[in-house]
């Protein structure tokens, strides 16, 4: 299920991305409205957030996809996810771990320990974090700009 969605936010982004440049360009136009800033911030709040979802189901969708080729076919074990490392440690592989979250794919030697199966999880967790927080401080920041505006307008 992850890998569909997966591959519906990575037919997303291109769009999204476009959005975001399309509105940011709207930004620096002339006849812009007067409450102009609040409402970009309450929007770049909304765009972060959809950006950090579709990172996180772009991650579940990889995680799952790794998950299903290592325990499906003739050729899946070791996981075909964890056969691009040194050849010392391939040699090594006894199994993997799938994590959901944060999503990740390890791989497991015989001693015990793990290596990720790639670095693409690590970037792809850390964005999605980036995004969360910034849409959090963007909808923090909206919210006091209007808060501010309130009191200016009592006072």
């Amino acid at each position: 299920m992850f890998v569909l969605l997966a591959f519906a936010a990575l037919f997303a982004v291109p769009v999204w991305l476009i959005a975001v440049v399309v509105k940011l360009v709207s930004v620096v136009m002339p006849g812009r409205r007067s409450d102009w800033g609040v409402r970009l911030l309450r929007w770049g709040a909304g765009m972060a957030a959809a950006g950090a979802v579709m990172l996180l189901v772009m991650a579940l969708g990889a995680v799952q996809l790794s998950d299903h080729e290592s325990r499906s076919g003739a050729d899946s074990s070791p996981a075909p996810a964890c056969r691009d490392a040194s050849p010392h440690l391939v040699e090594r592989l006894v199994g993997h771990r799938a994590s959901y979250l944060p999503p990740a794919f390890d791989c497991v030697l015989d001693d015990g320990t793990t290596y990720p199966s790639s670095e693409s999880y690590v970037w792809l967790n850390g964005l999605a974090v980036t995004c969360a927080a910034a849409s959090v401080l963007l909808a923090v920041g909206a919210r006091y700009t209007t808060h501010r505006q309130a009191e200016r307008q009592m006072g």
